[in-house]
């Protein structure tokens, strides 16, 4: 079965949980830049959480599908529709045949992501179906969808089936997960980091500059990293660094002296030091910043990175058992 995208949006790419185990072979991890917000929006419409949807950019997506689908999105702060009935984020709803989902631009952050009950089912590539938007493969043929594209979708699954019965009458469900798993975007947030292997070279007016005043992001952003304006970070003189592994969340100095916070996109070695680590849970955060946002930074221990972790895990395994009530 297929859907049309009649507008395909801004910037609109197939994604999943990404690439495991070939970064050491140069190949990006990729995914979904908000990898938890798509494994909710999976368990919210009956799919698998590794299941293929949309990360949206900016909005301006409109579709219409052919068959019953339950979708939910999660995200940014967007106003998104079925026809003219207004779709808040995290709640399950049934499109019937023929219907719109749109998906307007945001009021606060930069983007959502979209599943659609069965998953888009495009071909698997290195062991996923996100697309790599630089290197050209994956996903839509490794570019963002285009206006009037046609994109296959698998079959509902059983519990997708179940939820399509239930929700006939009311058309979305009352029932959601927490508010900061289904709307990531705020206002200046601050994001907690880890120090990184280099700090001490990057010398400890860099670091006290870094984790004590405000950045703003540069237009000059996207999928492969956050580049931040603001105080310049003056770092040591042998800046340049033989290549090393870096990962999503990796803040490296230049000698520009504006930091760069690494996302998914992101390449696999880097020479330039590594100032800092965002910690994971705040990643979906930083997924949301855009040109002209401002973002502070503080510190706290590998411990409190591995608590937050661990907690965010417990309250999702949590969640899922929950939620199988919803597909009976």
């Amino acid at each position: 079965m297929k859907a049309t995208a009649i507008r395909a949006g801004f910037l609109t790419s197939v994604q999943d949980l990404g690439r495991t185990g070939l970064r050491e072979f140069g190949v990006s991890s990729g995914g979904a830049l908000d990898s938890h917000a798509l494994r909710v929006a999976n368990l919210l419409v009956g799919n698998d959480e590794s299941a293929a949807g949309f990360e949206v950019t900016f909005g301006g997506m409109r579709l219409r599908f052919a068959d019953e689908r339950i979708v939910a999105w999660c995200g940014g702060n967007f106003d998104a529709r079925i026809g003219s009935t207004a779709l808040p984020s995290g709640h399950p709803a049934l499109v019937q045949a023929g219907e719109e989902f749109s998906i307007e631009s945001p009021a606060i952050g930069c983007r959502a992501w979209l599943a659609v009950s069965g998953g888009i089912d495009v071909s698997i590539v290195l062991g996923s179906r996100s697309a790599d938007l630089k290197a050209g493969f994956g996903g839509m043929n490794g570019r963002p969808l285009r206006d009037g594209e046609e994109f296959p979708l698998a079959e509902n699954p059983a519990r997708a089936k179940t939820l399509v019965e239930k929700l006939r009458d009311k058309k979305i469900a009352p029932w959601k997960p927490p508010h900061d798993w289904s709307s990531t975007a705020r206002r200046e947030p601050v994001l907690r980091f880890v120090r990184g292997v280099d700090a001490e070279r990057c010398g400890p007016a860099a670091f006290q500059t870094f984790s004590h005043e405000s950045f703003f992001v540069s237009p000059d952003s996207d999928r492969m990293g956050v580049r931040l304006d603001g105080p310049r970070l003056a770092g040591s003189e042998d800046a340049d660094l033989l290549s090393e592994a870096v990962a999503p969340g990796t803040v490296q100095l230049p000698p520009s002296g504006k930091p760069i916070l690494l996302l998914n996109d992101c390449q696999t070695i880097g020479g330039y030091p590594k100032l800092a680590h965002v910690i994971t849970v705040d990643l979906p955060i930083a997924a949301q910043l855009r040109a002209a946002d401002v973002v502070r930074f503080t510190e706290v221990s590998l411990a409190d990175a591995h608590r937050a972790l661990l907690e965010r895990e417990r309250d999702l395994e949590q969640f899922r058992r929950g939620i199988e009530s919803q597909f009976r």
